[in-house]
């Protein structure tokens, strides 16, 4: 005895399309196509999605490996300094690169280094001073675990937007449009509640960090709270929440743009996290390596 597609999705809450492409896969067994319709044997087992499994198991990758983190001994002040100051010039290359802008890695470095390149326009550069002094400040948070908080967003903002006086840490008084963006961001009236509401959400969340930062940075972004900067300021308050989490903090790289767009679009078009919550997983796995060999060479 058999049962069609819209039957087994209607009893395993599966999609019918799902069911299709894992028919097709063999992931269903004793299941056939006859002409275009597929035939499901009636005592089927509800199939095993691997794109949640390979979720999970990336999530219990990063438990496992920040496990084994905290049971190492910490890492100096010296040898977060040093992380630190590596990171930052690639973090502020691309989080700004993302925005538009158009300093080259090299170029960022020497910015930071207190030189200042030809025929590259002065608003690039007070971008990247302004990322980098508001990641020592994100850092200095951390160190006194200092909780999120409108106000602490402002002063961030304030930092990041270094070369716009006027609209630095202070949210936006006029509607925009994001060009591209399956979403229109709030009205300026509703920002402060939507901000308010965000917060507490997310102090309220019991979900898995990474699972609950990507939530949390979608919201934010598509509140939209500043007149410009909300990218930067973003996934800033990412790596605050992060690292206060002992996490070490991310770097979305500008080659992975569109698909960091396109992980907005998903979550806007379908409410589906997924894919912003593979991409940070994956940023942290990688990282958590990385600190760990730095531990385990020792």
């Amino acid at each position: 005895m058999f049962i069609t597609v819209k039957e087994a999705s209607l009893k395993w809450g599966i999609s019918d399309r799902r069911i299709r492409v894992l028919c097709s896969e063999g992931k269903i067994p004793g299941a056939y196509q006859e002409g275009r319709a597929w035939k499901i044997p009636f005592d089927a087992k509800k199939p095993v999605d691997g794109r949640y499994k390979s979720r999970e198991s990336l999530l219990a990758q990063i438990d496992r490996k920040k496990k084994e983190l905290d049971n190492k001994r910490p890492l100096t002040e010296g040898e977060i300094s040093r992380l630190n100051e590596e990171f930052i010039i690639e973090y502020t290359y691309n989080s700004n690169a993302i925005e538009g802008n158009t300093l080259t890695l090299r170029e960022t470095d020497l910015v930071l280094r207190g030189l200042t390149i030809d025929q590259k326009p002065l608003k690039d550069h007070m971008e990247a001073l302004g990322h980098k002094e508001a990641f020592d400040f994100v850092s200095e948070l951390v160190k006194n675990n200092i909780p999120i908080s409108e106000s602490v967003i402002k002063q961030i903002h304030y930092l990041v937007l270094a070369d716009k006086k006027n609209d630095r840490g202070v949210y936006r008084k006029i509607p925009v449009r994001i060009m591209g963006a399956k979403h229109e961001p709030v009205q300026p009236y509703l920002i402060e509640p939507k901000m308010e509401q965000l917060l507490i959400d997310f102090n309220k969340s019991k979900e898995h960090t990474v699972t609950k930062l990507a939530r949390f940075h979608i919201e934010f972004e598509s509140i939209h709270p500043f007149i410009d900067g909300n990218g930067r300021t973003g996934r800033l308050l990412v790596n605050l929440e992060l690292m206060k989490a002992g996490f070490p903090p991310i770097d979305i790289k500008f080659t992975d743009r569109i698909a960091y767009y396109n992980a907005f679009d998903e979550y806007h078009a379908k409410h589906n996290l997924s894919k912003m919550e593979n991409l940070f997983a994956g940023y942290i796995n990688s990282r958590l390596d990385m600190y760990l060999d730095i531990l385990t060479e020792k």
